[in-house]
């Protein structure tokens, strides 16, 4: 639905201005359904970040300060989060013995697995957007130079 039709407006100052809107409005629209589709997984988005970011790492570890460093939510409380897929049962943290003030987390066996069977979920949460292949890359080319 073209974004006039979403918020019931008809004029813009430009272009500009309603690509901005249209940025935000579908940014908005994305955050949600990956919101309800984590909670089915006992997951909120910051806690699946880190999951994968786990697994890219794996079987190595990763401190808490580099994975804030690669979240997508730069805001997040990656102790917070790492905390909670600990209790969980997910990840595994160690206190890194060459610096002590630092907490070394791996994913573990559970972990791994859960992703394992969202795999095929995320892969169509990603298909759901209707775009082809190379809408995807002109659209990622646009996204890239929007922030560049």
């Amino acid at each position: 639905m073209r974004i006039e039709e979403e918020i019931h407006q008809k004029k813009f100052r430009s272009e500009l201005q309603k690509a901005t809107i249209n940025l935000l409005f579908t940014s908005n629209w994305l955050t949600n359904r990956h919101k309800d589709f984590f909670k089915l997984h006992g997951l909120t988005p910051q806690q699946f970040n880190v999951l994968r970011i786990l697994r890219g790492q794996y079987p190595g570890s990763i401190s808490t300060s580099e994975i804030k460093a690669r979240m997508l939510d730069k805001n997040s409380d990656a102790s917070r989060i790492v905390d909670r897929l600990t209790l969980k049962g997910w990840i595994t943290k160690k206190v890194c013995p060459d610096d002590r003030r630092l907490v070394d987390v791996t994913i573990n066996d559970d972990g791994l697995n859960l992703l394992t069977r969202m795999d095929a979920d995320t892969n169509a949460l990603d298909e759901s957007l209707g775009l082809s292949e190379s809408d995807a890359e002109q659209l990622n080319r646009l996204l890239d130079k929007l922030r560049s």
